[in-house]
């Protein structure tokens, strides 16, 4: 029978020492959670961008149109941050 090989599934460790299979499974929930943290971070972002756009929008509220002009700048914060910590924790896996 032929193995498959899946391009994105491929592990980033490399074995510096002999580990056992707990550490190994251990460093992989890792860098699945750190993903998964990444993830949240591009989530709220977006929804930060989608309320902002709500509050921009509103006809008969003019005077809180400022926090969707609020909202814009803090997405990008919020996304920047997120991508920023990602890569700052995948280098020290």
């Amino acid at each position: 029978m032929k193995k498959l090989k899946f391009r994105g599934l491929n592990s980033r460790f490399t074995n510096r020492a002999e580990i056992i299979l707990r550490d190994f499974l251990a460093l992989e929930r890792t860098t699945l959670a750190n993903e998964r943290t990444l993830f949240s971070y591009l989530r709220t972002s977006l929804y930060l961008i989608l309320a902002g756009i709500g509050f921009v929008e509103l006809e008969d509220f003019e005077r809180i149109k400022w926090i969707g002009y609020v909202l814009f700048p803090t997405s990008a914060i919020v996304l920047a941050y997120g991508f920023i910590r990602y890569f700052i924790l995948s280098k020290k896996l």
